[in-house]
This record gives structure tokens, C-alpha cells and sequence, in this order.
């Protein structure tokens, strides 16, 4: 059984999304402040979700090339390998955060929904390969 995280990283906000027990459908979970709270914040909804695996939101631009916050998401993937020691993924994201607002509108839990589009491209992925 696998249960994953998806994280839709940004400078202010972290949106969060968590997939079934089987690793097939994503559904919006919460949106955490990105301060000095964020690591252990993450780490509770690890333990509470019996979360087997995490996926982060690749941020790219038009030309494919990596956004500013790239760098952040880097250092925060390498930092989630060493204190969870799971298996952190990369996934392409490309106007989530658009994506998610068209469909709900603009909300406390808009960054959730674009975390959850995230994971769900993931998961499609996945099991389109098995």
C-alpha cells in the first residue's frame, strides 16, 4: 500500500494534498504558512497519514527553465529526504495555482487544490506506466 504526499511549494504558503490508501486519487488536504514551523508541520502529516511517499510541484517557466523558487524547492526536497527518509519525487507543475483557482476560485484552501492537481498528475502517471 502506498499513500502519498503532494506539496505545492511556495514562498508564503505550502499547499498540501494526500492521496487514498492506494495511491490512485489525490484529494486536497491543507495549506501550511511556509515559516520555521513548515518542516515539522509537514512531519506531523506524515505520521498522522501514514504517508509512504512525497511528490513536490517542479516549478518551471515558459521556456522549461527553472522558476526562482526552484532553488527553494531543492533544498527543501534534500532536506525531506534526510528527515523523513522517504522517497521524495519532482513532478512537472505548470500553472497549478491558475488551474486550481479557474476551477474553485480564488480560496483559503486554493494553494490544496493546485498541490492536489500536482499529485493527481503524478499519480496518473504512475499507474499508466504499471
Amino acid at each position: 500500500m502506498k499513500k502519498y504526499l503532494g506539496i505545492d511549494f511556495g514562498s508564503k504558503r505550502v499547499g498540501i494534498a494526500t492521496s487514498d490508501d492506494f495511491g490512485t486519487m489525490a484529494f486536497p488536504y491543507s495549506v501550511i504558512s511556509n515559516d520555521k514551523n513548515l518542516l515539522e508541520e509537514i512531519e506531523k502529516i506524515i505520521k498522522i497519514e501514514n504517508i509512504t511517499d512525497i511528490v513536490i510541484g517542479e516549478s518551471k517557466n515558459f521556456a522549461g527553465e527553472p522558476n526562482k523558487i526552484m532553488v527553494e524547492i531543492e533544498k527543501f526536497k534534500n532536506i525531506l529526504v534526510r528527515k523523513t527518509e522517504l522517497n521524495v519525487f519532482l513532478e512537472p507543475e505548470f500553472m497549478t495555482s491558475s488551474q486550481a483557482e479557474q476551477i474553485q476560485g480564488k480560496n483559503d484552501m486554493h494553494d490544496a487544490s493546485a498541490a492536489t492537481i500536482i499529485l493527481q498528475s503524478f499519480l496518473d502517471k504512475k499507474s499508466s506506466v504499471i
